[in-house]
């Protein structure tokens, strides 16, 4: 597995933003990086994508910040060079994995069905995103594929909230929960920081309690 993925076992929960004004990208790196979740899957579902991620990553350079919702190979390229180290698309596109593979960026495709989990491991990957998760089976579906499917490890997103979530992260083959919930956009649109803190805060205290402390955590919490 890549050494970025590496680390979102100790991050433990990546929080999904959609984020329309760029001007609030530093004032999220902070709540997020000060409550224990220094990490941050940034949607290309706005137009401010890219300029969230580069302002992410110029305020708060020991963050993971990394792109998600990427279709094209064109929106790599736009969140690589806005400074993206990871790519999550929902689906699986060979073209978008190749590209990425191609530029040395880590990229965890979605997959649903055993067809597109082999397809994975034809593409030689071995870390996923399995979406929408809960629509999809959950937990169960991920146990049930296990046994042909091995060498994959997954990070499920859609459907994963405070009352689910630790029991994702208690199975050994989840390397981390994607999950938007202490970002939703309504909460950021209204600049509700207090409430988004605390929300990180709770996700984060969750991670501890299902894995214990994190010392790549306490390492970019003191960067």
């Amino acid at each position: 597995m890549n050494e970025i993925f590496k680390k979102f076992r100790d991050v433990g929960i990546i929080p999904v933003v959609v984020m329309e004004h760029e001007e609030q990208a530093e004032k999220l790196a902070d709540v997020l990086c000060d409550n224990g979740l220094p990490c941050a899957e940034v949607t290309f579902r706005t137009e401010a994508a890219a300029k969230v991620i580069a302002a992410m990553v110029k305020h708060r350079p020991e963050m993971l910040v990394g792109a998600g919702t990427v279709l094209t190979t064109e929106e790599v390229d736009s969140a690589v060079d806005a400074g993206a180290k990871f790519i999550v698309s929902p689906g699986l596109n060979p073209t978008v994995v190749k590209y990425c593979q191609s530029r040395n960026i880590p990229v965890a495709p979605g997959t649903q069905t055993p067809s597109e989990m082999e397809q994975a491991i034809s593409l030689g990957l071995d870390f996923v995103k399995f979406f929408p998760a809960e629509q999809s089976g959950g937990l169960n579906m991920i146990r049930a594929v296990v046994a042909p499917y091995s060498r994959l490890s997954f990070m499920p997103t859609g459907g994963i909230n405070p009352d689910n979530v630790r029991q994702y992260l208690a199975d050994d083959k989840i390397v981390a929960c994607g999950g938007s919930w202490m970002v939703k956009q309504s909460l950021l649109d209204e600049g509700n920081w207090k409430v988004v803190a605390k929300l990180v805060k709770e996700a984060a205290a969750i991670v501890r309690e299902v894995r214990g402390e994190s010392k790549l955590v306490k390492h970019l919490l003191a960067s």
